[in-house]
């Protein structure tokens, strides 16, 4: 918020403190590159302290850096006070993004996503509607006075409602990798804000950009060859995540420099007052306060593809409309324009980010969440820095025989912004098309697998009956079978109707005989008894 809000301060702030433009410019280029700086640094600080002590602290940073600011007296305490600002707001925005990532469920933080987007989305542009207001009615001061307000209450909340969310783990500390990182990011990021200032061909920029550029590649080098990353860039081999931060950078090049360039037009080039800049960017803050939500919840039900192509076609439309504005129209063409451009970046921001998490593993959130940060402040401070180098570039020189050269590189620098969002509708239909291939491999697979599966169940059915039928035939052997053991060769079976138990019948005498189930012990006949019985008969 403060970063754009400056941009409407800055005009009363170089008077008071005596600094020129190009020097005021650090203000906010540079809390973009401690920004930068720092961010990668939250990976370790997330995974190593308590949650709630680290929200603590990083509060109380930003809140110290506000005050100095409020009090300045010159550029450098202003410059230290956002130095402050830039290490604690980098540690807020990582700590708040993987807060939500993790306690809120799947099917939710696309819309959790998308509330939390009014702050980071919105806030950049309805700031200098704000601090217009405060610059020109009590002085640039109060913006910092306010902000401090609303940061010691954040604080009392933290501290009496905050819980400790996050694990941790104890993790050595790299420092060669902090002070790598540090080159790199801080390197490219201060190179590019000194393009508007020196030549492309001077140590203040080329040299700069290269020491960047090198100490980025030894950095990522490093991550994937030590132990326990200081910040695992493996990452990026996701392909949405990928995606979705090229598409992230983008937008914050022509997020932020829109916030840069629609002042300049409004109040150096038709001469309005800073309030009337603010009020012709408010319309386009609302509609993007209002569509970030919504979009979030789009995105749980439908996904990220028609999002990323709507959005994209919408943003490229309203910067090329934009190319053709001039000095005689009216500024409400303007702010009619940008309310098409809001919408469009209130479509994307979170989104993007929500769909580059999605398949992230929760134990390297930190690390994606970082990162990602990372790249896209330096996204930021390059646009900021950027777009005002070509527009002074291109009015120094072939606007100079225009009517109005700074209007041309205002036109220039739409057109730009034009191809830009061109990029970003050809990586959403990249994405579409890969989305759709990658689930109709995932859906045959799918059923691949199933009748794989089917065909193995019938096979394990089909064991299981042959199964039974042999345990039914064992069965039915074992029933066959009787157990008689110890009866002599003259003993007799009469009855051939068993019963289920088995008979053993052991140790009877030659003469006794089975009938039925009864014995009857029968001695010899004698010749005498044998004729009685006869007599009788």
């Amino acid at each position: 918020m403060l970063g754009t809000a400056l941009t409407t301060a800055l005009p009363p702030i170089m008077k008071d403190l005596n600094i020129n433009v190009n020097t005021g410019q650090w203000l906010t280029s540079g809390f973009a590159l401690f920004l930068a700086v720092m961010t990668p640094f939250t990976a370790f600080l997330i995974s190593r302290f308590r949650t709630k002590k680290l929200y603590c602290i990083a509060i109380s940073f930003f809140i110290g850096g506000l005050t100095i600011c409020a009090f300045s007296t010159n550029f450098y305490m202003m410059m230290l006070g956002r130095i402050i600002q830039g290490c604690g707001n980098g540690l807020l925005a990582s700590m708040a993004q993987v807060i939500i990532l993790t306690i809120f469920p799947p099917e939710r933080i696309g819309t959790v996503m998308g509330w939390y987007g009014l702050s980071i989305g919105v806030a950049p542009i309805i700031s200098p509607t704000i601090a217009g207001l405060l610059v020109d009615s009590v002085g640039w001061r109060m913006i910092f006075v306010i902000a401090i307000s609303i940061m010691t209450m954040s604080l009392i909340c933290a501290i009496f409602v905050f819980e400790d969310v996050l694990p941790t783990m104890r993790k050595k500390f790299d420092v060669i990798s902090l002070i790598i990182s540090a080159l790199a990011f801080g390197g490219i990021t201060l190179a590019v804000g000194n393009i508007g200032t020196y030549n492309f061909v001077s140590y203040q920029v080329l040299m700069t950009l290269i020491i960047g550029i090198v100490s980025g590649i030894i950095f990522t080098w490093r991550q994937l060859h030590i132990k326990v990353p200081f910040l695992d860039v493996r990452v990026l081999k996701n392909r949405d995540y990928a995606i979705s931060l090229t598409a992230t950078v983008i937008l914050q090049l022509v997020l932020m420099g829109t916030a840069i360039i629609i002042p300049v037009y409004v109040q150096q080039i038709k001469g309005y007052s800073a309030t009337i800049s603010g009020l012709v960017v408010l319309p386009g803050s609302l509609a993007m306060a209002i569509i970030s939500p919504f979009a979030g919840k789009i995105y749980d039900k439908i996904g990220m593809k028609l999002l990323f192509i709507i959005g994209s076609t919408i943003l490229a439309i309203g910067n090329f409309i934009l190319y053709f504005i001039n000095v005689h129209q009216s500024v409400w063409i303007l702010s009619t324009v940008n309310i098409l451009r809001c919408l469009a970046f209130g479509s994307l921001l979170m989104p993007l980010v929500t769909w580059a998490m999605k398949d992230i593993p929760k134990t390297k959130a930190s690390d994606a969440t970082a990162l990602f940060n990372s790249i896209r402040f330096i996204g930021g401070a390059v646009g900021s820095a950027l777009f005002i180098s070509i527009m002074t570039k291109v009015s120094n020189t072939i606007g100079a025989k225009k009517e109005s050269p700074q209007m041309y590189g205002i036109n220039i620098v739409f057109l730009i912004m034009t191809l830009l969002s061109v990029i970003v509708l050809l990586l959403g239909i990249f994405a579409c098309n890969q989305s759709l291939t990658n689930n109709s491999k995932k859906i045959n697979e799918k059923k691949l697998t199933k009748e794989m599966e089917m065909t193995k169940d019938i096979t394990d059915i089909e064991i299981v009956i042959d199964k039974e039928k042999e345990v039914e035939k064992e069965k039915e052997k074992d029933f066959d079978k009787k157990s008689i053991t110890g009866i002599s060769e003259t003993d007799t079976i009469i009855d051939n109707e068993i019963s289920m138990d088995e008979i053993s019948i052991s140790s009877k005498s030659d003469a006794d005989t089975i009938i039925g189930n009864d014995i009857i012990s029968l001695k010899p006949f004698t010749k005498l008894e044998s004729f009685n019985n006869n007599e009788k008969s």
